[in-house]
């Protein structure tokens, strides 16, 4: 149950691969993001790591047989499941890594492309397609969230509708 679970970092990060251009439409692909850094987004070079995974609703996806839900995901994932990191250069190319950093970690995953903040909606751009997450950065600008609603399997198999926030901090 809990590669369900993980997958929704994944998920999420490639949630805009569903609409491809490759379609027999014709569609093209969208420009990446360039030009110089606005002042707002120079905040956001750097590399952030995830931190948190929150749910409005407590699961239980850990197979420990205790009954525990809670609505803290991040604690209730192993070490390579925590693991995802956006890396944003001042050159607007970023880099998304999964599961690169924990020891024989699967699902491991890197996505690249180019980035831009517009007020408060970070702009991807990957694999021909565009992702516009509205981010929430906190009072000094070292953490930055989004949210996104999804269905999650407990341990027990039902399937629990969930807002979940991602929150990724700044490495220092």
């Amino acid at each position: 149950m809990k590669r369900v679970i993980f997958s929704i970092v994944g998920l999420f990060v490639m949630s805009g691969l569903v609409l491809s251009c490759s379609s027999d439409d014709g569609a093209d692909c969208p420009e990446d993001f360039s030009g110089a850094l606005e002042a707002n987004e120079e905040k956001l070079v750097g590399q952030w790591q995830l931190t948190a995974i929150l749910a409005d609703e407590a699961v239980d996806i850990t197979d420990d047989d205790t009954e525990n839900p809670s609505t803290n995901l991040f604690a209730q994932y192993n070490e390579c499941q925590k693991d995802g990191v956006y890396t944003f250069n001042a050159d607007r190319s970023y880099i998304f890594e999964q599961g690169q950093n924990g020891t024989n970690c699967q699902n491991k995953g890197t996505f690249e492309g180019t980035w831009q903040l517009s007020s408060n909606i970070l702009g991807l751009i990957f694999s021909c397609n565009t992702q516009n997450l509205v981010v929430t950065f906190n009072g000094s600008d070292t953490a930055f969230s989004f949210s996104d609603d999804f269905n999650i399997t407990d341990v027990s198999g039902n399937t629990i509708e969930a807002n979940i926030t991602f929150t990724y901090s700044l490495v220092e």
